[in-house]
């Protein structure tokens, strides 16, 4: 089967693991998985899981996935994209199987390796396999961190599920706000990079790591996989055409692999370089009946809400089956609550219910869509990463081009309860310290890949995505290609001129110039960006509610300020500082936090 799904657990100390937790924890992650359910007991160990149908659509790949024969039982969520090959391998070396999806793949490929199994996939994933005879539990997750898995230590042991949320469905978590990662949120374009979460009280794993929990409760952990951004002595002679060419043949396996299930498969299309180069390569590739999807939102004065003209272009190009979806501001203000709601973490990126739009759109024609995420953060797109090229101080012109805030804001906006250091600016500048490459884009670029990427735009896709029972695949997030974007050269990434240089070489085989050579875009909501009329009232609603004045997160002078000139405090990325602390006050509110 395939499971782009939900799952949780429980791992009980001294007690027997709780059913009813289980079906609580399930109850809040019904959207991931809306076509089946299962929970698995035994003793102090408990599995709960939610299907969505795309691989093997039998009952034979129910979950939990129980192996008797090897004493294994499993709850998993995600694709391996490479199972049919590892199947037959474990064919041949005398497995039998009962069923034709991923899932069982990873019972056998885990008896026969061990949890260093996570090596030969190629996926994204987040599972929980339970030892019968030893008692041990593993929680794994793939190496780009595009499948979720949250945590809670608790009175009677351990939790964990696929989203933060079903975490708190049971009741027993301390809901107390995280001083630093609150700092994270409010400085880093609210990104709170793991195992931080906002809450004291839950975590979550990390990207390429391996969680072992003993019978007696006592854990460890194993990174399983590492890149490292920057140039190798090996490599110096590979020339710029001998890199394209790479470049080109790694897309191209990493769409096809993408293509794996007994489902139609879409595009996500924005009419930008990413994804309309994943269209070029699937209708290079012998793809037919391509279903695009775009979506569009209102023009509010000199921000233009849509990217139709660019994504009519390749539909027509291509051939595809191209769906436009016009959203108005009323349409989008309906939406916030059951975006907000989505949120397994508060994210104030404007992609956020565009994503959630979309996705209940394409919900009805697909169950899996490919996405062009991640193409920024590896080759380099951002004007930050232009701007970096020669920094002398990586550490402070990282903090003055990306953080929402400085430390001196910050004091104005939290509680003082809440200060103490300056935890993101420690945070990246000792990040950049450890970093293996030389130059300072290299250093960004291993952040942003590692880091950033994984909690703002990764975990808004799955969390909008799977909120409409809908799996996103991303194949620039292929770990190969991450690999080898890895080891190019900086200048071939990006120049004075543009980024994404590389990428844009290897589009110009597939796309025409108008689609590669166009001005940079986003996935604008411009009803976000100037909170007016409706939005500022839902705005004013949220921060001026009881329970926002009981929790004094904020200064109350700082966000009277805020509430007096929306469009006025905007982040020097643009992006407003009202609606990044009313999205965090908003998701506290209806999470009951």
């Amino acid at each position: 089967m395939k499971a782009m799904c939900g799952l949780c657990g429980e791992i009980a100390l001294g007690s027997e693991a709780s059913p009813d937790a289980l079906w609580r924890m399930m109850e809040q992650l019904k959207p991931r998985g809306p076509d089946a359910a299962g929970v698995f007991v035994q003793q102090n160990i408990g599995l709960g899981h939610r299907r969505l149908s795309i691989l093997d659509l039998s009952a034979n790949s129910q979950q939990p996935m129980v192996d008797a024969e090897l004493g294994l039982v499993a709850a998993f969520n995600g694709c391996i994209y490479n199972f049919r090959e590892l199947r037959a391998e474990l064919i041949a070396l005398g497995y039998k199987f009962f069923s034709d999806g991923d899932t069982e793949v990873l019972l056998k490929a885990y008896a026969e390796w061990g949890p260093r199994c996570v090596a030969r996939f190629h996926g994204m994933f987040a599972f929980a396999i339970a030892e019968r005879d030893s008692g041990r539990v593993v929680l794994g997750r793939d190496r780009l961190g595009i499948k979720p898995l949250y945590y809670a230590n608790t009175a009677r042991g351990l939790r964990f599920a696929s989203s933060l949320p079903a975490l708190l469905a049971p009741g027993d978590i301390d809901k107390s706000i995280d001083p630093a990662a609150l700092h994270h949120y409010m400085s880093w374009h609210a990104l709170v990079p793991a195992p931080m979460t906002l809450l004291k009280g839950i975590r979550k794993l990390p990207p390429a790591t391996l969680m072992t929990i003993e019978p007696d409760g006592t854990r460890r952990e194993e990174v399983y996989w590492t890149f490292s951004v920057g140039t190798r002595p090996q490599d110096s002679r590979i020339s710029a055409g001998e890199w394209r060419e790479q470049l080109t043949d790694a897309l191209t396996t990493a769409v096809r692999r993408r293509m794996v299930a007994d489902v139609p498969v879409g595009i996500l299309l924005s009419g930008g370089l990413d994804s309309s180069l994943l269209v070029a390569l699937l209708a290079e590739n012998g793809q037919t009946d391509l279903h695009t999807f775009a979506v569009g939102f209102e023009t509010v004065g000199d921000v233009c809400g849509d990217e139709f003209y660019y994504s009519d272009r390749v539909a027509k190009e291509f051939g595809t089956e191209h769906h436009k979806l016009r959203v108005d501001a009323g349409a989008t203000l309906d939406a916030l609550p059951g975006t907000i709601a989505a949120m397994s973490e508060p994210m104030m990126s404007h992609d956020s219910i565009g994503f959630y739009l979309l996705s209940q759109q394409v919900a009805k024609h697909v169950k899996v869509v490919q996405s062009g995420q991640g193409a920024d953060e590896v080759f380099a797109g951002y004007h930050w990463h232009q701007a970096l090229r020669h920094s002398n101080d990586v550490s402070a012109d990282y903090a003055r081009l990306y953080f929402d805030r400085d430390h001196a804001e910050m004091a104005e906006a939290l509680n003082p309860d809440l200060m103490n250091g300056d935890y993101s600016f420690e945070y990246i500048d000792q990040f950049f310290g450890r970093c293996k490459g030389d130059r300072p884009l290299d250093k960004v670029l291993q952040l942003d890949t590692e880091i950033m990427l994984v909690d703002d735009p990764v975990k808004r896709v799955d969390n909008m995505t799977m909120a409409w029972g809908l799996e996103a695949r991303v194949p620039f997030l292929d770990h190969e290609v991450v690999e080898l974007a890895a080891r190019m050269p900086a200048d071939l990434k990006v120049n004075e001129d543009a980024g994404k240089r590389i990428l844009k070489d290897a589009a110009r085989d597939f796309l025409p110039a108008e689609i590669i050579d166009r001005p940079k875009g986003y996935f604008p909501v411009p009803a976000l960006k100037y909170i007016r009329g409706p939005f500022l009232d839902f705005a004013r609603d949220v921060l001026n509610d009881q329970r926002c004045r009981d929790r004094a997160l904020f200064n109350r002078d700082y966000i009277d300020r805020l509430l007096a000139d929306p469009e006025g405090e905007l982040t020097p990325k643009g992006h407003s500082k009202l609606w990044q602390v009313a999205v965090l006050e908003s998701w506290m509110q209806t999470h009951g936090i």
